[in-house]
């Protein structure tokens, strides 16, 4: 098959991760022609571009095609996406991220590309908008979805969410987890005595760990309010935030007026093949992000042998189990994630029981080779369901 993935830039992100491993797959083991068109990867978030040429994945980068709304620059994205689908003659383009979702999605409709997947990575359209914004996205992805053959969710949450908001009817909808390279994970435990001797805790530390960038909606500032009540308790805890973005400084301000300075540290951006290690430190891992589709870092976490205690949003509770494999919490709640925290610093055995059953449960459904087949089945079926046809010059 000739397969176009589009998404909007090529960031350090679950979604991005997600796209480059499939191009990868479909490149390596099912031996298709794989474009990935994508805008410049800007903004503080670091760049997967460096690893998709060093994989020699095809790719396009469209300069003009960016995250923020822009009424000039956008038309010319639609017209720069077309003029590149046209020239590859795609039997499937595959989308990802609201921007090039919206685009690609109109551009493959107009050449009338034999099959038009959307993936749902997370709704663009939730409740910390305005009611107008809410009202406008809204209407995007209704318009987006009736252009597209199939929409895939990477969780049974993303389904319910859009079919609530009448965006498509759930036959549309597949889901399919997203896949990663799951191996480092389970290794990650090999690493661990160095990696938190280098970050200087010694074996008393129970080490928190949140990795998100620090950016609005993302929570880290519910994490700190949390520290103050966890370290008067358990003065042995420590807290480890990776990942960079605009609200670095407000967090680490956040951090010293409450006086938890030594208890906290920020190691900032790193590379993707740098998490696993850094989960070997960890002994808990945080999620209290707002609103996410199925943050990687949980099933990430729980591959590598770690309890989690996550915001119940989205799909959140699809991989964090009450009492099988951490603790899920109302939104907001600083009260309960203090007390789980507490909880789970308070007894390792738990901790051990929490990440042993996640390993077990989550191990193969992650893998991003079995990803890859399940979306591959997919563009297959489309493709048998309709008559093939040609994109048009």
């Amino acid at each position: 098959m000739r397969i176009a993935h589009l998404i909007t830039r090529l960031i350090l992100g679950g979604a991005q991760e997600n796209t480059v491993l499939s191009c990868e797959d479909l490149l390596r083991d099912h031996g298709d022609d794989v474009l990935l068109i994508t805008g410049p990867p800007l903004g503080p978030e670091g760049s997967l571009m460096e690893r998709v040429q060093r994989n020699r994945v095809p790719v396009q980068v469209l300069s003009a095609l960016r995250r923020e709304i822009h009424p000039l620059r956008d038309p010319q994205s639609y017209l720069h996406i077309k003029r590149a689908i046209r020239q590859f003659r795609p039997d499937v383009v595959h989308t990802h991220s609201a921007k090039a979702g919206l685009l690609g999605r109109m551009a493959a409709h107009a050449l009338r590309v034999p099959a038009i997947v959307h993936t749902v990575h997370g709704a663009p359209f939730h409740p910390y908008q305005s009611t107008g914004a809410q009202a406008v996205f809204r209407w995007c992805e209704r318009y987006a979805a009736a252009r597209c053959d199939a929409l895939v969710s990477v969780a049974d949450a993303m389904t319910d969410l859009l079919v609530a908001a009448q965006v498509a009817p759930r036959e549309k909808f597949t889901t399919v987890y997203s896949g990663m390279e799951v191996e480092p994970f389970l290794q990650a435990n090999q690493h661990r005595a160095r990696v938190r001797q280098q970050l200087g805790y010694d074996d008393q530390h129970v080490v928190v760990g949140k990795i998100a960038r620090l950016f609005h909606l993302k929570g880290h500032e519910y994490v700190v309010s949390a520290a103050e009540q966890v370290i008067a308790a358990h003065p042995n805890v420590r807290f480890l935030f990776v990942g960079d973005g605009l609200l670095a400084e407000p967090i680490r301000d956040q951090v010293r007026r409450a006086g938890l300075e030594r208890c906290f540290q920020f190691v900032g951006l790193v590379p993707s093949e740098q998490i696993p290690e850094l989960i070997s430190a960890m002994d808990i891992v945080v999620h209290t992000s707002l609103r996410e589709g199925l943050a990687r870092v949980l099933p990430q976490a729980l591959i590598a042998g770690k309890p989690v205690i996550s915001y119940d949003i989205d799909g959140a509770r699809e991989v964090v189990i009450p009492d099988e494999t951490g603790i899920l919490l109302p939104p907001k709640s600083i009260d309960s994630l203090a007390e789980g925290i507490r909880r789970l610093a308070a007894d390792p055995a738990l901790r051990d029981r929490f990440g042993t059953q996640g390993r077990q449960r989550f191990t193969e459904r992650f893998r991003h080779e079995h990803m890859t087949r399940q979306l591959r089945a997919l563009y297959q079926r489309l493709l048998a369901e309709k008559r093939p046809g040609q994109v048009r010059r």
